[in-house]
C-alpha cells in the first residue's frame, strides 16, 4: 500500500474518451475510409485497430501509407472536420452505466478530467453533454507533445486539477492508456474495449456498469 494515499483517496478521477466513456469511433473508421477513398486508397478495419489508443500521428501517417497525399495538418483538419460533421446530427450517448456514475462522481465533488489521444474538441462535446458540473480539465490531442502511452497527458491532467497524480484513479480501455496512466504513477481500472489489456496491467477490471465509488476509495486502503 502507498503510506502517501489519502483518507480521500482518490483526490480526482481521470476518463479515457473512447470506449470509456463514449463510443465515437465508428465515426472516425467511417471518416478514415472516406478520406482514404478520396485519395484512391482503402482504410481497412485492421487498420483502425491498429491505431486504436495511439496518437494521432500515427493515425495520420498510416493514412499517408493508405494513400493521402497531404502535409499532417491538412490530413487532421480533413479529418476532424468529417467527424465534427457527422457528431454534429448526434447526440452524444454514453456507454451503459456511464451517466449513473459521473452523476455520482459530480455529487460526490470528487474532480473529473478527460484524457485522450482524440481532438480536444471532440472530448469538449462529450465533457459538455456529462452532468453539470462534472468535468473541469479536457486534455486532447492538441494539448501534448507526447500521446498516450507515455505518461504526460495524464500527468498534464493532474496537474490541472492540483492533484497528486499517485491520489488520482483512472479508467481505460486500451492497453496503451493503462501504460499512460499506470507510468504516471496512477491506479487504473480497465473497463472492456476493443483490444484486449494484457493481464497484469491495470489494477481492477469492471464492466462499465459495475463503476462505483466505492471501488475507487478501496483502491486507496
Amino acid at each position: 500500500m502507498n503510506s502517501n494515499i489519502q483518507a480521500d483517496f482518490p483526490q480526482a478521477i481521470l476518463f479515457d474518451h473512447d470506449g470509456t466513456l463514449v463510443d465515437t469511433e465508428p465515426v472516425w473508421a467511417a471518416a478514415k475510409v472516406e478520406l482514404a477513398a478520396e485519395f484512391g486508397g482503402v482504410w481497412t478495419a485492421q487498420d483502425t485497430l491498429d491505431c486504436l489508443g495511439y496518437s494521432m500521428k500515427f493515425t495520420l501517417d498510416r493514412l499517408r501509407e493508405r494513400g493521402v497525399d497531404l502535409p499532417d495538418e491538412q490530413i487532421n483538419e480533413r479529418l476532424v472536420a468529417k467527424v465534427r460533421e457527422a457528431l454534429a446530427h448526434q447526440q452524444v450517448e454514453f456507454l451503459p452505466g456511464i451517466e449513473r456514475f459521473l452523476t455520482q462522481v459530480r455529487d460526490a465533488q470528487i474532480p473529473a478530467a478527460i484524457v485522450t489521444n482524440a481532438t480536444t474538441a471532440v472530448a469538449q462535446r462529450t465533457a459538455d453533454a456529462a452532468p453539470e458540473g462534472t468535468f473541469s480539465v479536457v486534455i486532447g490531442n492538441d494539448e501534448t507533445t507526447h500521446p498516450k502511452p507515455n505518461p504526460q497527458p495524464y500527468l498534464l491532467a493532474a496537474q490541472r486539477l492540483g492533484v497528486d497524480p499517485s491520489q488520482c484513479v483512472a479508467i481505460e480501455d486500451s492497453p496503451s492508456g493503462v501504460r499512460s496512466a499506470t507510468d504516471a504513477g496512477m491506479k487504473v481500472i480497465v473497463v472492456p474495449g476493443e483490444l484486449e489489456v494484457p493481464a497484469g496491467l491495470g489494477d481492477v477490471r469492471l464492466r462499465h456498469e459495475e463503476l462505483e465509488l466505492s471501488v475507487f476509495k478501496a483502491l486507496g486502503r
